[in-house]
C-alpha cells in the first residue's frame, strides 16, 4: 500500500508560482514512477506530469512544457512539482499519482491506469 498526500496549494497571481510536493508512505516509493493530473472545474482529470522510479526520465503534457518541472527525492518519499509562470487556466485541483513501473523511462500516465492516488490540492490562479 502506498499513502498520497499532496500539499503546496493555494492562491496565486498570473505569472507567479507555486511548488506542490507529494509525500508518499511505504517502503517501496522508489519502485514507483511517480505523476501529477489536474482537474479544472467541469473538465476531465488530464495529465500534467510524470517521473520514472529514478528520476532520470520525466515527461509533460504540451500545456505545461517550459513552465512546470516535476522532480523527487527518494530519501524522502517525495515528489514535487513547481509552477512557474502560472496562468488562470492552470486553476485545478492537483492530484499526485503513483504507477508501478520498473523501466528507467517514464511510461505513458493515464488516469485509468495508476495504482494509488492523493486526494489533491487546490491551486488557483488569479487574472
Amino acid at each position: 500500500q502506498v499513502q498520497l498526500v499532496e500539499s503546496g496549494g493555494g492562491l496565486v497571481q498570473a505569472g507567479g508560482s507555486l511548488r506542490l510536493s507529494c509525500a508518499a508512505s511505504g517502503r517501496t516509493f522508489s519502485t514507483y514512477a511517480m505523476g501529477w493530473f489536474r482537474q479544472a472545474p467541469g473538465k476531465e482529470r488530464e495529465f500534467v506530469a510524470a517521473i520514472s522510479w529514478s528520476g532520470g526520465s520525466t515527461r509533460y503534457a504540451d500545456s505545461v512544457k517550459g513552465r512546470f518541472t516535476i522532480s523527487r527525492d527518494n530519501a524522502k518519499n517525495t515528489v514535487y512539482l513547481q509552477m512557474n509562470s502560472l496562468k488562470p487556466e492552470d486553476t485545478a485541483v492537483y492530484y499526485c499519482a503513483a504507477d508501478r513501473q520498473l523501466s528507467t523511462v517514464v511510461g505513458p500516465f493515464t488516469v485509468g491506469g495508476m495504482d494509488y492516488w492523493g486526494k489533491g490540492t487546490l491551486v488557483t490562479v488569479s487574472s
